[in-house]
């Protein structure tokens, strides 16, 4: 049996310190951006030459073992009340703990101690997670307009809207990234618990808030306080 070993070539930083609140898939997160730091052996000069000639980019990351894989999950999306083959899912409880992104290329630029970096935007990774590879996104191959897709009618359903009960306190740019998140509902598919105060950690805050009516209400967001 042929084993592939494969070594970490960067890693990603993002505002998410857990997976609660992480979006579900990339393009659901397009106002949330990380940077992508190389490991030391991959801080080649011409690494990245003729990257920014496109536009998005395909990330090959690895998730963090959640436990054991199983034939079939109950995806939470569907309310973990109906099962599905693994390989009929993105659930990261798979034989390998990969995973795969497009990202929207945001920059690229140089720091006098990492050497390049990437500012991407469309992240659905936890701070820190692992890149394994990084290739070009090309929309003539890649895309595939006649694609069929049952399983996300089934799933999709309409942004909820974000309530602030108090002067979130934050900039604007930073309030459009977390509203974003807010309005895609982070909770697991099978909470139903109207009023129920949830804490989601992002960018550096602890964000409150419960669900209710349709509405995200938020009822405070506070600096996180360092270790």
């Amino acid at each position: 049996m042929n084993e592939l070993t494969m070594k970490p070539i960067a890693r990603i930083r993002t505002a998410f310190p857990e997976k609660f609140g992480v979006p579900r898939q990339s393009a659901l997160g397009r106002h949330q951006s990380g940077m992508i730091i190389f490991e030391p052996e991959f801080r080649k000069e011409g690494i990245l030459k003729g990257i920014t000639a496109f536009s998005h980019l395909w990330i090959l990351w690895g998730f963090e073992h959640e436990g054991t894989w199983h034939p079939q999950i109950r995806p939470p999306k569907l309310g973990a009340s109906e099962k599905r083959g693994v390989f009929a899912t993105r659930s990261p409880l798979r034989p390998n703990p990969v995973a795969l992104s497009a990202v929207k290329l945001e920059e690229v630029r140089h720091d006098p101690e990492y050497g390049e970096i990437l500012t991407v935007s469309g992240i659905d990774m936890t701070d820190n997670t692992v890149i394994y590879d990084i290739k070009p996104y090309i929309p003539a191959y890649d895309s595939i307009p006649d694609a069929r897709d049952d399983y996300t009618q089934l799933t999709n359903s309409d942004p909820l809207t974000v309530l602030f009960e108090t002067d979130p306190g934050i900039p604007a740019e930073e309030q459009k990234a977390l509203r974003e998140i807010l309005s895609l509902d982070p909770r697991p598919g099978y909470h139903h618990d109207p009023g129920r105060i949830y804490g989601l950690a992002w960018n550096g805050y602890n964000v409150r808030f419960f669900i209710s009516g349709g509405c995200v209400h938020v009822t405070g967001i506070e600096k996180a306080v360092s270790d």
